[in-house]
């Protein structure tokens, strides 16, 4: 049987240490070996005019991160700052990106900007659509990150329908929600949102051992933001399908570990992450 390995992160764009914290993702990526990644809050600087051209060097996060690593890159915009500067999410695939698309998620009205990426990655199983997202982050806020995920709901269901040719769609991304929160339990298939329902296994649920908190005061950066700690970064996958392909075999947390840097550790990011494996090829039973 082959899997797939698969990890999501949100890279807090370059707060905090960035300098010292980009060695420690990439250290990461190259231990765990995932196939595909996800990538939250990735800031590029890509200028609109030959003015902002200056803005672009040594800028762009997405491929100082991948640099030398091997993988193809998708990138989509959620948030444009202006003169070049954007804010968004990304796909890290070891295999050939075929199609890409980037989706504004609704409730720009709360003052934020959220965005979907979709990337059609051909591996040597099939076609696989990713899809990374970053909800609205504010507790009180549960009611758009409910729109958010019926959106994102059809749009997956739009670029890859159940019984089609392509592998079960991967939905990865910081969702700023734990599980019992209804957006989660929407995609997890234990509540209806506006008369829909829906199912993805949560990678977590499945695999994974412990409450899995990646938003944890354990991190100090984590801890500034005076939260409570939570699982709020996930890996979803609509499977097993009819050959049990998609199904979640293994969930770990990833980019957890601090390396002492002077006085202080540092931390890959104020998030933790998460990597899981996933059954890709047909199975009988």
């Amino acid at each position: 049987m082959s899997v797939l390995r698969v990890a999501t992160i949100n890279v807090w764009n370059k707060s905090g240490p960035w300098l010292s914290r980009l060695p420690l993702i990439r250290r990461e990526l190259r231990r765990l070996e995932p196939e595909i990644v996800g990538l939250q809050e990735v800031l590029r600087f890509r200028p609109d005019t030959a003015a902002d051209a200056p803005l672009t060097v040594h800028n762009d996060q997405l491929t100082e991160i991948a640099d030398g690593l091997g993988y193809r890159l998708a990138y989509g915009v959620a948030s444009d700052y202006g003169h070049g500067l954007k804010l968004g999410n990304a796909v890290l695939s070891r295999h050939p990106i075929v199609a890409e698309q980037t989706f504004l998620l609704p409730g720009s009205e709360s003052g934020e900007t959220r965005g979907l990426l979709y990337a059609l990655c051909e591996t040597p199983h099939g076609s696989l659509p990713v899809f990374v997202t970053h909800l609205n982050w504010k507790f009180h806020q549960g009611s758009i990150r409910q729109r958010q995920v019926v959106f994102i709901a059809e749009r997956v269901a739009e670029l890859s329908p159940i019984g089609g040719s392509h592998l079960p769609p991967v939905l990865l991304g910081d969702f700023n929600a734990a599980p019992e929160a209804d957006e989660i339990r929407f995609l997890t298939g234990l509540c209806a949102l506006e008369e829909k329902t829906v199912y993805f296994a949560d990678a977590w649920a499945f695999a994974g051992e412990g409450p899995g908190y990646t938003f944890d005061r354990a991190n100090p950066y984590a801890a500034k933001a005076r939260e409570p700690s939570r699982r709020i970064d996930y890996i979803f996958v609509r499977g097993p399908d009819r050959q049990f392909r998609g199904e979640p075999l293994s969930a770990e947390l990833a980019f957890n570990t601090a390396e002492l840097a002077g006085a202080e550790p540092v931390w890959p990011s104020d998030h933790f992450g998460v990597v899981a494996d996933l059954a890709i090829t047909e199975r009988r039973f």
